[in-house]
């Protein structure tokens, strides 16, 4: 989603906010915009890429206040009039913000009638002018008395002509981070990837405080009294977050996949108990014992990693299990009681859909869990207690080994709340045994990367695309067309393979392939049944099946082999070749495979 750098020290601010705009490249947009000061002010702003600003960026500009934006429209279409920053009357105040501001248009109307001229459609540039209303003198203040009158979600930095030594800052329901340099720097950001080639010092600001970087120092206020944090350190290296050698993140993503199972898997479990150690969930332990009732909730790709997991969870934990997307569930009405329990899955933790589902259940006084990817995002402080997957950072905007991770973590959960109930001993350590085989199975899978690639450039002018699968599969399935979808923008629809013949059939021709994930498991016999109806109807089909299933070969087209494992744990090994595929077959089309169109990294708005 939309991404804020700014910057206040003693160096050129323009290079170093440009820079970390593009280090915030990957979590997608569709215009920018930056505003320093200093003995003038200088405003650019630009629809496209962040690249059009060289000609700028070497500008001999002195000033050392600034503040930046990557947009992706929602409010107003993409102009460069709607681009961020937005300035108020006298073009003395200038705002970034991410969020959406709810009540804008009948703030907007009572600011015409004051007469205030505004220039864009947006939400955003009603801060500016509530703000000028309310300036007298000291911008802090002005942002405090402004944000009363706001309802919706922000986070948002604000720079002043009439008070231009300081960045103040602001969050509500969307992240931002106060980078801390020892060389009396100071940077505010939506995400640590903007700051850490300045510094691994932050600051996570958490809803309804505000923040006053000066030169000399920063202040954060909350209800107007200074609250003191404590400095966090961010544990990954910018090489993590850099290509290195690939031609996409996608792939470099993708090729991490066994590293991501292993780092979830890392010091947490216990072959010898047949069970797992996760610290996170230590505190609710006995909470968990009495749930019988869960929900898993997640949005997107993670919504299909809820999905297989309530396949896990049901088989092997007995409990009822629930899933849903996060857009859907807080317009529902669930029945629970008191032995609850809601697992949300993110893997940026911000992602709102599914913080207002995690907000609503916590009115409701039901046990929060939570599994993401980064650490102190507000998913992970809101949760009663969770598990991180450690999956390190995601750039490209396809989400893929972040499932993996998630993939992982729910399969050890289902552990740790089975064995609590009635699984056995045997079953416990057979499942963990089988955990700790999936790196090396992964990474066999991806020594099959250049048949794949084979494949994917085969289907390529094919514009129509099935995929099916069946219980633990079924999920992956979804995902599989997701991927292919959102990178390659051709259409592709996942089915449960028994729903064939209650309609999609009348779809299948020799147009339309078919990705069938059929590996030798308790439905294969089902599975083959499903490719024999489309065969019939001259449907082509790629199988993913387990090694050694020579006979599949006689009834498909083409077939990539993933290796044997538990049933509930082929997931995480199918999944790996539908990545694959999504990302050669869209690469082929020469698409920008890292940051697909319409599309945001962290979708932060409802």
């Amino acid at each position: 989603m939309c991404g804020i750098v700014g910057y206040i020290g003693n160096k050129r601010a323009l290079p170093i906010v440009l820079s970390g705009l593009e280090r915030l490249e990957y979590r997608g947009y569709d215009s920018f915009g930056f505003c320093v000061l200093g003995k003038e002010k200088f405003l650019y702003k630009e629809t496209g890429k962040i690249s059009k600003a060289e000609e700028v960026r070497d500008f001999d500009w002195d000033g050392t206040v600034g503040i930046s934006h990557t947009r992706w429209a929602t409010t107003g279409e993409v102009t460069r009039e709607n681009a961020h920053p937005h300035c108020d009357c006298k073009e003395e105040i200038f705002v970034v913000h991410n969020g959406i501001i709810e009540n804008y248009k009948q703030l907007k109307e009572k600011l015409i009638k004051d007469g205030h001229v505004f220039k864009s459609e947006t939400d955003t540039e009603v801060l500016a002018h509530l703000i000028e209303k309310h300036f007298k003198g000291n911008l802090e203040q002005a942002v405090m008395k402004a944000l009363k009158e706001v309802r919706g979600t922000y986070g948002l930095a604000v720079v002043s002509t009439k008070d231009p030594d300081k960045i103040v800052a602001a969050r509500l329901s969307s992240p931002l981070i106060i980078g801390v340099s020892n060389n009396n720097e100071f940077l505010i950001a939506s995400d640590p990837s903007a700051v850490i080639t300045t510094t691994r010092q932050i600051i996570i600001m958490e809803d309804n405080e505000i923040a006053v970087l000066k030169r000399d120092g920063f202040t954060i206020l909350k209800e107007e009294k200074e609250h003191r944090k404590e400095l966090e350190t961010i544990e990954w290296d910018i090489e993590q977050a850099e290509k290195g050698g690939y031609k996409h993140f996608m792939l470099k993503e993708i090729m991490e996949e066994p590293n991501v199972i292993e780092d979830a898997m890392r010091g947490r479990v216990v072959l010898e108990e047949g069970n797992v150690k996760l610290g996170g969930l230590e505190s609710v332990e006995a909470k968990l014992r009495k749930t019988d009732n869960l929900f898993l909730i997640g949005c997107g790709t993670a919504h299909y990693a809820c999905r297989t997991g309530e396949y896990m969870l049901e088989e092997y934990a007995d409990l009822l299990v629930q899933t849903d997307v996060g857009s859907e569930f807080r317009y529902r009405k669930p029945i629970i009681n008191k032995d609850t329990a809601a697992i949300f899955v993110s893997q940026s933790g911000e992602t709102a859909d599914t913080l207002a589902a995690l907000r609503e259940m916590k009115e409701k006084g039901v046990l929060t869990l939570g599994i993401t990817n980064v650490v102190g995002s507000s998913q992970a402080r809101e949760t009663d207690a969770g598990v991180y997957t450690r999956s390190g950072p995601e750039i490209a905007v396809a989400s893929t080994k972040a499932l993996l991770g998630q993939l992982t973590i729910l399969a050890m959960i289902t552990v740790y709340l089975g064995r609590q109930r009635n699984m056995s001993l045997i079953i416990g350590k057979r499942i963990v045994s089988e955990l700790q085989k999936l790196p090396q199975m992964a990474r066999d899978v991806l020594k099959q990367k250049e048949e794949i690639k084979r494949i994917a450039e085969k289907y390529n002018k094919y514009r129509d695309f099935w995929f099916i699968g069946r219980k633990y599969n079924y999920p992956i399935a979804l995902e599989g067309a997701l991927k292919l979808k959102e990178i390659s923008y051709v259409h592709a629809e996942g089915v449960a393979g028994g729903e064939l013949k209650h309609g999609p059939l009348a779809l299948v021709d020799e147009n339309c392939p078919t990705i069938a994930i059929c590996p030798t498991d308790s439905v294969y016999e089902k599975m083959v049944a499903n490719i024999e109806e489309i065969k019939a109807r001259k449907g082509k089909v790629i199988a993913v099946a387990t090694e050694g299933n020579e006979k599949i070969k006689e009834i498909v087209d083409d077939v990539i082999y993933i290796p044997k494992t538990l049933e509930m744990l082929t997931p995480i090994l199918s999944v790996i070749p539908l990545h694959l595929f999504a990302y050669y077959f869209a690469d082929s089309l020469g698409r920008d495979v890292d940051k697909p169109k319409n599309l945001a990294k962290s979708v932060t708005v409802e």
